[in-house]
């Protein structure tokens, strides 16, 4: 008979993972201590080791974040500082070190958390004879509001802390993971929206390089990263919303976390009406952590030196209008207003070159003008920016993910925002009553899941996304040839699929460095 529980010895103690499958899963595993009190705005410290043996069946709790969101929290899991843990889907250990991914989830750096149920590592690690492991970070004002220009010598706040709590993750993994049966030489991250511009952003950061040696940015918002200067006049409107001074502003350590993410929250709202385009809350180019903008980093060839997968989705706003969200903007007014803010910070966007862009996006065009010259200026562009100057020295591929099942067609979503998450981790009907199928389209859209699988394991076991399986050879992204997959019911290998856009667009990030 075999046995439902695997005891593992790792670093910090010994952890107890149940059967799942074929494999074993260990949930809530501490990589960092909990981060609250006195490491609330501070960088994660190391956990502490446990005695015994520690009961790994249930996830740990969740980053702080509002209940009232896209994302609904599990209600059998709990919110709390105590949130810094990772979970891992393993075969039983029999002396082959496997690849590790590395799954940091999206949600716009504010919500969502690594035990959500489309996130579920187990048939990811079947098929591809991996080792999963998906990530708990800070989030919102507890992980990417920057107080530190209000630090004193009495009191320290640190940037970027949910960046850190990554880079304590991977360290953790570094370390430990070996003795789950992966191999810390095969280290891949993976990660979509919030959680692929984070690995954009860790691309570039010093302190991460060495810590995982592929990735794969799935619709990275790669240009969402802000100077010091926008970050203290965030943090001093959250300080308004609190109704808090900055002589009291030591207080927030001792405020209950709630509290902090609502007024976060406020922010979340707030700030992409204000300056369409743009988030409150996000990566901050503190010169410390992050030395540069990303992207300009990417063009400086300051990137490491990894095998990189990047792409994005064709309908990435339709989804944004759906939620009636305004992180994204898809109207013709507030898109005016994203040029204007870009211009504003210094971009190099004369009257003239704003009307070349705009008038290369008709009305008529699918998805409309608007939410298309949206999806580039978020995703596409920053995505071929990239995928250019990486591509200068490193292997590189880019993907566009084009397909949607008849439902979400006539839903007007089409390959929205995040609708490939389910193909990725083969997950499907993870929504309750998913209505995903309502009108058909199972088996292309298994199919295809299948072939993205294989694809994405291939790339963690040799550095190459073959399918392995007769599909479609998909050609490295050069600048010369821009070789691109277009992932559907059938795939299809496509030179620069977007050049007269990107051409448009230029070839440079606008006016960051």
């Amino acid at each position: 008979m075999e046995s439902e529980t695997l005891t593992i010895d790792c670093k910090y103690g010994s952890a107890r993972g149940y059967r799942d499958g074929s494999v074993f899963v260990w949930k809530g595993l501490p990589y960092a201590a909990p981060a609250g009190g006195d490491l609330r705005f501070r960088a994660p410290e190391p956990p502490e080791p446990w005695t015994g043996v520690r009961d790994c069946r249930d996830f740990g709790p969740i980053a702080p974040q509002g209940r009232d969101n896209p994302i609904p929290v599990d209600p059998g899991l709990t919110i709390g500082e105590d949130c810094l843990s990772l979970n891992i889907w393993a075969p039983e250990p029999d002396g082959e070190p496997r690849p590790v991914m590395v799954w940091i989830h999206g949600g716009a750096y504010v919500l969502g958390y690594s035990g959500q149920k489309i996130y579920d590592g187990r048939q990811l690690c079947e098929s591809g004879d991996v080792v999963v492991v998906t990530v708990n970070y800070r989030l919102g004002a507890l992980g990417f509001l920057d107080l530190s220009s209000f630090s004193t010598a009495e009191t320290t706040f640190e940037s970027n802390v949910g960046l850190r709590d990554q880079i304590a993750a991977l360290e953790w993994v570094r370390d430990c993971i070996s003795a789950f049966g992966g191999d810390p030489a095969r280290v891949i991250v993976f990660g979509e929206s919030s959680g692929g511009g984070s690995i954009t952003t860790l691309m570039t950061v010093p302190r991460a390089e060495g810590l995982f040696h592929a990735a794969i940015a799935q619709s990275p918002p790669a240009t969402s990263a802000y100077g010091r200067e926008r970050a203290a006049t965030v943090a001093e409107r959250f300080l308004e919303v609190l109704d808090v001074s900055r002589s009291r502003v030591s207080t927030l350590r001792g405020l209950p976390h709630e509290q902090l993410t609502a007024a976060g929250d406020v922010l979340a709202r707030e700030i992409p009406l204000e300056v369409p385009g743009t988030l409150a809350l996000a990566p901050v180019v503190d010169r410390d952590l992050v030395p540069k903008y990303p992207v300009a980093a990417f063009q400086k060839g300051l990137s490491h030196r990894i095998p990189l997968i990047i792409g994005s989705n064709r309908d990435e706003p339709s989804i944004f209008r759906w939620m009636k969200s305004p992180l994204m903007p898809i109207d013709d007014t507030a898109v005016q207003g994203m040029f204007a803010a870009l211009a504003a910070d210094g971009a190099d966007l004369p009257p003239e070159r704003i009307d070349e862009i705009v008038a290369a996006y008709p009305a008529e065009t699918k998805p409309s003008g608007a939410m298309a010259l949206s999806r580039d200026a978020g995703f596409r562009m920053p995505v071929l920016w990239i995928a250019d100057a990486h591509s200068a020295h490193s292997p590189t591929w880019v993907y566009r993910f084009d397909h949607a099942t008849p439902i979400l067609r006539a839903a007007r979503i089409g390959a929205g925002h995040a609708t490939e998450l389910p193909y990725v981790f083969g997950n499907f009907g993870t929504l309750g009553h998913d209505p995903t199928f309502w009108l058909g389209g199972r088996k292309a859209a298994t199919e295809l899941s299948g072939r993205i699988r294989r694809r994405w394991t291939a790339f963690a076991h040799h550095g190459m996304p073959a399918a392995l399986d007769g599909s479609r050879h998909w050609a490295p992204y050069t600048a010369d040839t821009r070789m691109t997959l277009v992932l559907d019911a059938t795939d299809t290998v496509v030179p620069d699929p977007d050049g007269h856009l990107r051409r448009m667009w230029g070839d440079r990030v606008m006016g960051f460095s």
